[in-house]
């Protein structure tokens, strides 16, 4: 099959199917992880795939036919052997026997649970029965952009029949569901011999006799609706109606983005935190720049998998691509647009809704274009707002293809709205899982790339956060993002090598956490080094070095946030790593102890300054952290070492017994501390200590 294809993936390798030969339900997982890994050709967690097995049945000991199937809420592209449902076929047919008609179909979904053979399954589908109704062995069921282009045309159905000359059939518009089953039966035994059936505005049906058989009947479909919407692009020429408004350059889209994200991410905030996503890909300027981009978004998307993810439809900023966005004027606009959205969800809301109906949900915009420069997608966490911000660009690639070969159309606002606040959507939404106590929060942490920067930066991780690292180790930082990134997902983790003594990398830094999240909510200030020599040693360039690092650098960052989070008015927290030094006095130690005593007290200016910002600033003073830290290797450990009279490799010991609890301390226990000031429980307290040292009773603040 090599070459056969433009505009999908062939990705079949026949050897490694072979190995699964004999095991269908293998073939299936491996037919639909190579499916799921193409974007054109399924959203994530959309579509659905099939298989049908005769096994013995346990209770019997004879031959009964079985049907593999995703399972709810799967993803194709990850989809295992758990996330599949298994269910006697027989069982399922003879659901039709209780099944009273469309007014009542969705109490047929809480039966399929009654068909389940394999009891350890993934809870079923809404697919089921569409897929149980087709007598044949191997389904899949897409939502390729090429073929719902063609769907959401307004005379899909005559396209579907003229292109693929009768061997594709047409199901009207029709909510997932049992009757949706039947309705698929019906079409083929109204055309038998036809390869698949287009359902209108949401997908194609495809199948075969094998799993081989199944996966290149797919691919070819979809080729053939691409390459018929790529000829019908280039006939008609202007895409979108042609360029309305020019795009600025690269460079100057992302720094307009990293400046406007953190408002927009304030604004959108009012209801629950969000994170944001910026994509200026190709298709999305193309859209976003055209003159038919004011038709086109307000009619809202087509396919429900699209709109379940993006909302109705998203908001266009009105806005200049090079208007100045430090204006305040322009932040009371902005404030009227998100407002404005609201209203128009709210009435939508309004209108369509049951008596039955759940309670509205949020009404901010999820998708937000802003013409030249791209798209911001906002939801709770980052894998949540770049999943959103792919499945608009699938709906552009939609309406781009339906606009070429027809009309783009969508589904009635009731309609959508019957998808959208749908018994069993919601019933997912409450089985989701409790957010963790970071969840929808971004923090930058300085020095992460090792000691307690990076115990700090982990423990938001595990606790739901999405993290900026930055650090002047590039080797080190390189480590611990590549660490991270395999640990907590790619999405949720950045790096910017920074020298916390240098503005201009500074301002890079927080420019990426804007870019890439949307802004910031907390700065833990960790980057730090110590020197320790006798006062008569200590160098002008040593004191310069450590007033610089300690307390020019937490002046510098801290500054740099606050620009930021007063952007998005949603507080923030400031927490300074600072030292029992700075309230013990000890040997050897006048440049370290005193820069260190300098930085508490900044911290409570800092506290005394930002309150009425909603800025909490907290203090964390460690002692003898010396696990994984730079601090400890060289001079320091040797200064502190001769300044107690013991050896390097006595430290930790000595350390220990002069401490109350007679306890080591770790990394972790400074991030611990530092999840505290941040995990909910303390959003009331600022220009505090907390001391992490074992108890020394002269560190003590009162």
């Amino acid at each position: 099959m090599a070459g056969k294809f433009e505009y999908v993936n062939d990705v079949w390798d026949d050897h490694r199917a072979a190995a699964l030969e004999g095991d269908e339900v293998a073939l299936l997982l491996y037919r639909s992880n190579l499916l799921g890994s193409d974007l054109r050709i399924t959203n994530y967690g959309g579509g659905n795939t099939s298989c049908k097995v005769v096994t013995d049945d346990p209770l019997t000991g004879k031959p009964t036919d079985v049907m593999w199937i995703k399972g709810s809420g799967g993803d194709l592209g990850s989809l295992s052997k758990t996330g599949l449902s298994a269910l006697y076929l027989n069982r399922l047919h003879a659901l039709k026997q209780v099944y009273e008609g469309i007014a009542t179909e969705d109490k047929m979904v809480p039966l399929f649970n009654h068909c389940l053979f394999d009891l350890d399954s993934k809870a079923p589908s809404i697919d089921t029965p569409l897929h149980a109704f087709l007598p044949f062995k191997h389904i899949d069921h897409l939502h390729p952009d090429a073929a719902i282009a063609i769907a959401a045309a307004k005379d899909g159905k005559r396209i579907t029949q003229q292109l693929f000359k009768g061997t594709i059939g047409w199901v009207d518009w029709q909510r997932p569901g049992f009757d949706l089953g039947l309705q698929l039966r019906k079409c083929l035994e109204d055309s038998p011999g036809i390869r698949g059936i287009m359902l209108g505005s949401h997908g194609l049906f495809t199948w075969g006799d094998t799993s081989r058989a199944c996966y290149y009947n797919s691919l070819e479909v979809i080729e053939t609706c691409a390459q018929f919407l790529e000829s019908a692009s280039k006939t008609k020429g202007n895409v979108f109606g042609g360029i309305n408004v020019p795009s600025l350059n690269p460079e100057q889209r992302r720094e307009r983005a990293a400046q406007l994200g953190p408002v927009l991410r304030g604004l959108v905030s009012a209801t629950q935190p969000m994170v944001a996503h910026f994509s200026d890909d190709e298709c999305v300027l193309e859209f976003v720049c055209s003159n038919d981009l004011k038709r086109l978004a307000p009619i809202g998307t087509s396919c429900p998998d699209h709109f379940l993810r993006t909302k109705i439809r998203p908001l266009i900023l009105d806005l200049e691509p090079l208007a100045d966005l430090n204006d305040s004027s322009l932040h009371t606009r902005l404030h009227q647009q998100v407002a404005d959205y609201r209203t128009m969800y709210e009435s939508y809301y309004t209108d369509c809704r049951r008596p039955n109906s759940p309670s509205m949900r949020d009404a901010n915009p999820v998708v937000i274009l802003y013409p030249g420069i791209g798209m911001f997608t906002f939801a709770k966490d980052k894998s949540t707002a770049r999943i959103a911000s792919e499945f608009y660009t699938n709906a552009i690639n939609v309406m781009r293809g339906a606009e070429a070969v027809s009309a783009y159309t969508s589904l009635p606002p009731q309609e959508a709205f019957d998808i959208e606040y749908w018994f069993l959507e919601e019933a997912k939404l409450q089985r989701l899982p409790k957010p963790k106590p970071l969840t929808g929060k971004v923090a930058w942490v300085t020095g992460s790339a090792g000691g307690i920067g990076k115990a700090v930066a982990k423990k938001f991780l595990q606790e739901g956060a999405c993290v900026l690292l930055s650090d002047l180790d590039a080797d080190r930082l390189k480590k611990t993002y590549d660490e991270f990134s395999i640990q907590y997902g790619k999405d949720y983790v950045r790096s910017a090598k920074m020298d916390v003594t240098q503005s201009a990398q500074i301002e890079h830094a927080i420019s990426e956490a804007s870019l890439s999240f949307g802004g910031c909510d907390i700065v833990v200030n960790s980057a730090g080094l110590s020197i320790s020599k006798p006062i008569e040693e200590h160098t002008e360039a040593d004191w310069d070095l450590l007033y610089d690092v300690l307390v020019k650098g937490q002046f510098l960052v801290t500054r740099s946030a606050l620009t930021v989070m007063r952007k998005q008015s949603l507080g923030g927290d400031i927490i300074n790593i600072v030292s029992k030094n700075a309230l013990v006095s000890g040997p050897n130690n006048a440049g370290y102890g005193s820069a260190k005593a300098a930085q508490l007290h900044l911290s409570r200016l800092n506290a005394a300054e930002l309150g009425k910002d909603g800025i909490r600033v907290n203090t964390v003073n460690p002692d003898a952290v010396i696990a994984n830290s730079k601090i400890w290797e060289g001079d320091w450990a040797k200064g502190r070492a001769a300044a107690y009279g013991v050896s390097v490799e006595e430290l930790p010991a000595y350390y220990a017994k002069r401490t109350l609890l007679n306890q080591v301390i770790l990394p972790e226990d400074i991030a611990n501390a530092c999840f505290a000031y941040v995990g909910g429980l303390l959003s009331k307290s600022t220009g505090n200590v907390i001391n992490v040292d074992g108890g020394i009773s002269t560190s003590f603040v009162r």
